[in-house]
């Protein structure tokens, strides 16, 4: 099946590969005479709350967005208006590859973290490095969290044809063979009805804008929702 998006989206990354590389290394009251009780801590602020970590570039950071406008902050907020009691982190950095998502892995999984959304390889494709060394870079980190009994969501992602359809193929088919052996959730493409469109994109052709970042939140909400479902009902 032909992902919606990628051809356009493959040019942008053409023109972009060489300056982008996915992103830079980022009431005073006069009368009050009894004072209002105190408000309840609103769910995020529980130090108790189980996490979601999605690790990921630039495309996770939210580079060029406001902090509350990239697509983890925007996963927080879909969380706790449907209810679920998880408090989702940002482990994104710009510039990133799969091989320094395995390095700050374990970092990453501090503390009660119950699912990692794995959000990594964009630039391995920009920079055309050995997608055997992706893909081996990618099961490491997915056998760690495991290791953890940590709930693994994966994110496809697709390389510029300017190294070759053979490249842009064993890249794309990466991904679906790791989900399939390590039987994960998968998410075919994150950049889905947005990759290669203007309207939903920066400047750069590459990050998603304001608009764009919605719908990437959206693809991985519809992606992660089931899986919360299935961990609150069965505890």
């Amino acid at each position: 099946m032909r992902v919606p998006g990628v051809r356009s989206f493959t040019l942008f990354l053409i023109l972009s590969a060489s300056a982008m590389a996915c992103g830079k290394p980022a009431e005073e009251t006069s009368r009050a005479v009894v004072p209002p009780p105190a408000r309840p801590a609103e769910p995020r602020d529980s130090p108790d709350r189980p996490k979601i970590v999605v690790l990921g570039d630039s495309l996770t950071a939210g580079l060029g967005l406001a902090e509350t406008q990239s697509f983890p902050s925007l996963l927080q907020e879909y969380a706790d208006k449907a209810g679920y009691q998880f408090k989702v982190v940002n482990a994104g950095v710009s510039g990133d590859t799969s091989a320094g998502g395995l390095r700050r892995v374990d970092w990453a999984l501090d503390g009660d973290v119950r699912v990692l959304v794995l959000a990594l390889g964009a630039n391995d494709g920009l920079r055309g490095l050995p997608v055997r060394e992706m893909k081996s870079n990618l099961t490491a980190i997915i056998k760690r969290a495991r290791d953890r009994k940590v709930e693994v969501v994966l994110a496809g992602m697709e390389a510029p044809p300017n190294y070759g359809q053979e490249y842009a193929a064993e890249f794309r088919n990466a991904y679906r063979d790791i989900a399939t052996s390590e039987r994960i959730v998968f998410i075919p493409f994150l950049l889905d009805k947005v990759a290669g469109l203007s309207a939903m994109n920066q400047g750069d052709g590459i990050h998603p804008n304001e608009r764009g970042t919605r719908i990437v939140a959206d693809t991985v909400w519809a992606a992660l929702r089931p899986l919360l479902d299935r961990m609150t009902f069965s505890s």
